[in-house]
This record gives structure tokens, sequence and C-alpha cells, in this order.
């Protein structure tokens, strides 16, 4: 039996991780938190910090894997793809995964290469005085945030210069580098485009662009996406093929990738993020609803070195959306309020992630949900109506 290294024991992971087992593969998961509940399902799991490349070098050799797999998971996939070099599997080249993982490379090869991208300057811990300095070199408003953190930890639009050395710090908090970006605000004309996409020997063979659907008291933390992504057409192909230069240009292989996009008023589109990694959130349960591809199947298979050649692009069929449940109040949770129909026509599936009675913090990025739902819809007029007003539906109760 051949044995695949899963990076983490997130409950987002838990699809790849059944997945894997389902497969026929001894399924092996690491990190430091061995009350993951990810775990559980794995046939055997190691306490080692997935931020620790040698370590999980060692750990692959020790146990004699045949491949690793990142999955949904910012922090690890520089770690997964630096293991597979050392051990000679299937990967992405180490160098391209590094740029696509961190803010400040990936502006930087962005500008070089000629893409639509926002003026934006990466500094260290060392340098705040000078980013105090430079910052009436850029036009406000501006988004601080970490070069490498995920789950918009540490993001911050800036509107007030006065708030800017408080911003930065926020920043840095969240920074395994001690680095952090400005970078000038993207508008957006209609939803920014979010969704994830799979390359083979890095063509874009699959992707399935979603709507980003962010609170009103919030511009960078989507609290769900919906599917299919409203736009023209040939939108929808303007955008597909930024992503696919820019996988050329870094010489992806069998990789898959969380998409962010935001397209202007006139028509320029402007590549936010390819992490090179599935969407969390079960963003890739939700595309096997809309289009039949299991992401997770395709993932493994491609850290295994099997055949992924017949991954084809297929349309998403109906109307499919995840919704994160958060509050950006804290307080002890009393109960999650839904609406009886809502409840009847709409959810396919609901995950609880904390138990009422837990005590709550106000949601400052995505670590602050605490449900997950799967939704369906009849029509794109109901999808949209109902996520752009889904307090009507679901409402938190807090005490």
């Amino acid at each position: 039996m051949k044995k695949i290294l899963m990076l983490g024991g997130m409950y987002v992971q838990i699809p790849c991780i059944k997945k894997a087992v389902e497969m026929g593969f001894y399924t092996i998961t690491a990190d430091y938190l061995p009350d993951n509940p990810g775990h559980k399902f794995a046939n055997e799991y190691h306490n080692v910090s997935i931020i620790d490349k040698d370590a999980i070098v060692e750990l692959a050799k020790k146990l004699k894997v045949d491949g690793v797999v990142c999955y949904a998971n910012d922090i690890a996939v520089t770690t997964a793809a630096y293991v597979c070099e050392k051990m000679g599997f299937p990967t992405s080249p180490y160098k391209s995964v590094d740029i696509l993982s961190n803010k400040d490379k990936f502006r930087a090869f962005l500008q070089d290469n000629g893409f639509n991208c926002p003026k934006a300057k990466g500094y260290a811990d060392d340098e705040v005085q000078k980013a105090l300095y430079e910052i009436n070199e850029f036009s406000l408003p501006v988004v601080i945030k970490p070069v490498d953190s995920g789950g918009c930890k540490g993001i911050t639009i800036l509107n007030e210069l006065s708030d800017l050395k408080e911003t930065i710090n926020y920043a840095l908090s969240f920074s395994r580098s001690k680095r952090f970006i400005i970078e000038e605000y993207v508008e957006k004309d209609g939803y920014q485009v979010g969704g994830d996409g799979f390359t083979v020997n890095g063509e874009l063979v699959f992707r399935c662009f979603s709507n980003s659907h962010f609170d009103a008291k919030s511009d960078f933390i989507p609290f769900g996406e919906s599917f299919p992504y409203i736009n023209f057409p040939e939108v929808h192909t303007k955008i597909h093929n930024e992503f696919q230069r820019l996988f050329r240009l870094l010489n992806m292989k069998d990789n898959a990738y969380n998409l962010e996009a935001r397209v202007n008023k006139s028509g320029d589109v402007y590549i936010m993020e390819a992490a090179p990694r599935n969407g969390g959130a079960l963003m890739p349960q939700v595309i096997q609803y809309a289009t039949g591809v299991d992401m997770a199947e395709y993932t493994i298979k491609a850290a295994m070195g099997m055949d992924c050649s017949n991954l084809k692009m297929v349309e998403t069929t109906g109307y499919w959306a995840e919704y994160e449940v958060h509050s950006f109040d804290g307080g002890i949770l009393k109960d999650i309020w839904i609406e009886d129909n809502f409840k009847k026509n709409n959810i396919v599936e609901f995950d609880m992630l904390r138990n009422i009675g837990d005590k709550i913090e106000a949601a400052v990025d995505e670590s602050g949900l605490f449900g997950i739902m799967i939704l369906k819809f009849a029509s794109e007029q109901e999808m949209m109506d109902k996520m752009n007003n889904i307090h009507n539906w679901v409402k938190v109760v807090l005490e």
C-alpha cells in the first residue's frame, strides 16, 4: 500500500484525508495540534510542525512516504513543495510556489511580467520608518497585510494615515517572516472573482469561478461564495487567460489553486491571488456539487504522480453557494436561527464548528467562522437575493 503524507488535520482538510483513505492509500497526517479533527480519519498521525520544512523532510524519509499533500492550508504549501523537491516527488517548482505564497514576491512578479497590478511594495519589520516615509508615494486607500498569512489575518484597508503605524504592527503580528506589504486598493466592478482551478502540466484545464460575497462591515473577509460567477462569457475567458499566462510563466505542473481576481470598470483584470492549494471553507465540495469534479481526488492524484489528463472543463449546473457563519460581535453563542423555508429548501449541508454555550470572538478574519453551510438555489435571482441578504435567513444569537 502506497503512503501519502497530509500536512495538517484541520476540519476543512477532512474531505481530502477521507478521500485518500477511500482511494486506498495509507494516509498519514502531521501537524503540531493532536486535537485537530482530521487526524482521527487518518491511518497514522505524527506531531511535527508543518512549517518546519526540514523536520517534514525527515519525517517523510523515516516513514518512506510516496507523496505529500497540502490541502486547503496556506501555511504549509511551501513546505509541501520543498519536501517534494527534496524527495523527488511530483510538484510544481518550489521557487514558483514560494512566489505565489508570498504577497510581496507575487506583486513584484506580476509587475515585472506586465500584468495589471496595483502599486505595491513589501517591507521588513526593521523598515517600518521607511514605510511611514514612503506612504506618500501611494494613493489612499491602501491595503496593508502580512506577506505570508492566510485566512485574511492581519489585513486592514487604510483610509487615514494617522492609523498607519498601528495597522503595520497589526500586519506584522501575523507574519511568520516579519514582513508586510502596502498596496493600493483595487476598485471592482461587480463581484470579486473567487473559486478554484487546476492545472495539468501547466495548462489551466479546469476552473470554477464564483462570486465573492462580503459582509457590509468588511470588504476583505468574504463570508460566502456563490456559483456560477455572474458575468459575460468573454469576461470569464479574459480572467482565465490571465491566470493561464501566470501559470505558464511560473512553469507550474499538476496543481490545484484557490483563485481571486477583480475586474474594474474598464474591464481590466487584476489577479489578486493564485494560492497554490485548494480553497478552504468546503469550496472544493461546493464545486463538486456544481460540476461533478472532485478536486480533492485530483489533488491526491497529482501528489502521487497519477495521470490527471482526463480532467476537463465542466460548466456549473444549477446554483450553489457556501456560507461561513460568523458574527462581528463577541459573546456567548446562544443559538443559530435559520428561517424554516431556507432550512428546508436551501441547505444541503451544515456543519457547526462550535457548540452552543461557547464563547465567540468577534470575526476580524476567517478564523472567526463557526459554521459552514453548503447551499443550493432554484435560480440565479434567488441565489443572489439570499446571499446578499443572508442575515434575513440565518442569524447568530449571542448572550
